[in-house]
């Protein structure tokens, strides 16, 4: 196995552009499909702007004052990061973009609107907080043709088709009267992350980025247990653990012949997802383990059998923030936007900006 490894390992180290995640393609997905009931908006995957989560900044060391939270803006400035280029998108068009990368159409409307309010709240937090000298002035990173973050009006008349004029009238209508709602949190934007699916309880801020945000401390959201997908397995043989261990994990030695002993104890943090799991002779973190071996979740666990590694995980995402299946289930049992925003970002208020 160590000779399989090196040239991998040396390749790595000269290009410092292999994907890990390359090494690992599972033997086999269980329920997994092409399109998930929403995109993950998670760090890891680069499905949304929490992947660009960044802790409250000193103006000192950006060079930025934090913008007013009264001053609500009309565009809103994405990095295109497959174009290269800064977009300047107006407010509403940014709104409907956003919405559409996120959740599909077909969701109930309160749940959409309390999505384009999570994305425009995230977005202002971001103008806040984005260092000046990155991103060439931009907030964030997104990647339209990807649909990743945001969708413009070209993307979306590809992916809609023959349903883009309604579908697209009908958000513009959802989102319209709430142009200027925001979630703020003393007074100024809030980082309203979101996710696909929590394991059933939402998880703190601190144990993804190790900021701790009063209002991203973890909620219960046991309406995501009814979500499909919301359980699966993916097996990886001995060689791609191996692979994965030694080229991710600082100090792990797995040692041949024996990948049953290969994984052993585990933390959890409150909301039951890995905090630390001993691996190959170190602890590592459960959201670093989950980066190396591109599982949905932090809440997995790990068996070995013939040769191959089962990896069963729980939810999809990073967990932190509205979980959008559990935002469209209380959406389904009559709670408003309002309600919905306001129990997965507890100590928020909505307020509307001037415009």
């Amino acid at each position: 196995m160590k000779r399989a490894l090196l040239p991998i390992a040396l390749f790595a180290l000269l290009t410092y552009c292999l994907p890990l995640v390359s090494l690992l393609v599972p033997v086999r997905a269980s329920g997994e499909s092409a399109d998930p009931p929403a995109a993950s908006a998670d760090p890891e995957a680069g499905q949304s702007p929490a992947a660009q989560f960044l802790a409250p900044a000193d103006p000192d060391e950006t060079g930025q004052q934090p913008a007013d939270a009264e001053a609500d803006s009309e565009v809103i400035r994405l990095w295109d990061a497959g174009a290269g280029e800064v977009l300047e998108v107006p407010l509403l068009e940014y709104l409907i973009g956003a919405a559409a990368s996120e959740m599909p159409v077909t969701w109930p409307d309160e749940a959409l609107k309390a999505q384009a309010i999570a994305s425009h709240s995230y977005a202002l937090y971001q103008r806040d907080h984005a260092e000046a000298d990155k991103l060439s002035g931009a907030w964030f990173s997104v990647d339209p043709a990807r649909r990743q973050g945001y969708m413009s009006k070209e993307v979306l008349q590809s992916y809609w088709g023959d349903a883009f004029a309604a579908n697209y009238a009908r958000l513009e209508a959802l989102f319209t009267p709430l142009l200027h709602q925001v979630l703020t949190f003393e007074g100024a934007p809030a980082a309203a992350c979101y996710h696909a699916i929590s394991n059933g309880q939402t998880e703190a801020s601190e144990n993804v980025w190790n900021e701790a945000l009063p209002y991203l401390a973890g909620v219960d959201s046991t309406l995501d247990l009814t979500a499909e997908g919301y359980e699966q397995t993916v097996t990886y043989t001995t060689q791609q653990m191996y692979d994965a261990i030694v080229l991710a994990v600082p100090g792990a030695a797995p040692e041949e012949g024996e990948p049953e002993g290969w994984f052993g104890e585990a933390s959890y943090t409150p909301a039951g997802y890995v905090d630390k799991i001993q691996c190959a002779g170190v602890f590592v973190r459960g959201t670093d383990l989950r980066t190396a071996l591109g599982l949905r979740s932090a809440c997995f666990s790990i068996e070995y059998s013939d040769g191959v590694f089962a990896v069963t995980t729980r939810g999809y995402g990073h967990g932190v923030g509205m979980s959008q299946y559990g935002a469209s289930a209380m959406a389904l049992t009559g709670k408003s936007c309002a309600e919905i925003l306001a129990h997965y970002y507890p100590g928020t208020a909505l307020e509307t900006l001037p415009g």
